[in-house]
């Protein structure tokens, strides 16, 4: 090993060593002062968006409801992604929050700026893939819940076309798109994916306008990857079937309603910053599902889904969380047709992270 090279591990040693050592202090000072531990939530939108930020915010209730006095919650709602993010995270930690929870995707190289400025500071970045000494990131499997409802969408489509509304062409959103198709062509070989790409998180006008768009081409069953109620809003006034994203949003069409993909957030929050607390907390990358409870497909509409379809749904539900079926096992082919994953193979989670490819059955590409 050359000299360089030992420096560099010495040095990344003290580094790690200083954040361990800084944890350890903040948690010693909270359980001897008895103040509670600064929790700051910096939200892209804001709670009564019925998708994303609303199922962030459940979760910061959550944490608030569990760990009490031992906390202090504040949050900072519409942060748009950029620099905006790193001024809002920076004043926090100025102003002396022990730990900032960034919840969105385009957050995370302001979180890596700032980690390195307060080092006695623990971030937590949601859907993210870098991490250091005091900060990581969270995720939840998100493609799980598609997968399931693209199963029963498959079971319940007439004309084999089903439409999904996409937001920003990531791999998170791309593998949703996927694992969706999948789910359908697993009960429905006939099953077409039409995706109409809206480049935004939140746009109410625009995911109409996409859901209006997949419904006059023929799809009379809708998913989203948006963060309003309006697609589903769109399917029940056109009197087709879709489902609710992130949260249930049952309410918002309640005869078009499937299903919805309900994320629970607090399942990690409570133990990341009980851990923090305890000054046992890691930088270690979370990624959890059904089997950990983070994420699941929620209050199914059994009037539009027959007990055989529904019947297949909790067989199939039953079988990731036993980790006997994984969506992403081959054979899977592209668009063009070329085999991507061999049969009998799952797709492993760094390809999963870094998915920019549509399976076939999908119609639509990802923008450039």
């Amino acid at each position: 090993m050359s000299k360089f090279s030992k420096k560099c591990l010495i040095g990344s040693a003290v580094v790690l060593l200083a954040a361990w050592s800084q944890q350890q202090a903040n948690a010693l000072n909270v359980a001897e002062t008895g103040q509670p531990l600064g929790v700051a939530f910096v939200y892209l939108g804001n709670p009564g968006d019925a998708g994303w930020t609303y199922a962030h915010d459940q979760g910061a209730k959550q944490l608030e409801r569990d760990l009490g006095s031992k906390v202090k919650v504040t949050r900072v709602e519409n942060v748009p992604e950029g620099s905006d993010s790193e001024r809002v995270i920076r004043d926090l930690a100025n102003q002396g929050d022990k730990v900032v929870i960034a919840t969105s995707f385009g957050y995370m190289d302001s979180v890596a700026k700032v980690a390195r400025d307060f080092p006695d500071v623990t971030f937590l970045h949601a859907t993210g893939y870098r991490n250091g000494p005091n900060y990581t990131n969270y995720n939840a499997r998100t493609y799980e819940t598609a997968y399931l409802a693209g199963v029963l969408a498959g079971l319940t489509t007439k004309t084999h076309q089903l439409g999904y509304v996409a937001s920003v062409p990531i791999p998170e959103v791309v593998r949703n798109i996927d694992a969706f198709e999948i789910g359908a062509r697993s009960v429905d070989p006939k099953a077409q994916t039409r995706v109409v790409w809206i480049n935004a998180w939140f746009d109410p006008g625009k995911e109409r306008e996409a859901a209006e768009s997949l419904i006059s081409l023929g799809a009379d069953v809708l998913m989203q990857n948006t963060d309003s109620p309006a697609v589903l809003q769109t399917a029940e006034e056109k009197h087709i079937h879709a489902f609710g994203w992130d949260s249930d949003m049952s309410r918002f069409g309640p005869h078009a309603h499937l299903a919805s993909s309900v994320i629970h957030w607090g399942v990690y929050y409570d133990q990341a910053v009980t851990a923090i607390l305890k000054g046992t907390w890691k930088n270690t990358s979370v990624w959890w599902g059904l089997k950990e409870g983070m994420i699941d497909l929620e209050d199914v509409n059994r009037s539009a889904v027959p007990p055989a379809a529904f019947s297949v749904f909790t067989e199939r539900r039953q079988a990731m969380i036993d980790g006997t079926t994984r969506p992403f096992t081959g054979p899977l082919k592209d668009q063009a047709g070329q085999l991507r994953v061999p049969a009998g193979k799952p797709l492993s989670d760094a390809d999963l992270l870094s998915i920019n490819w549509l399976v076939d059955g999908v119609q639509g590409a990802v923008p450039k």
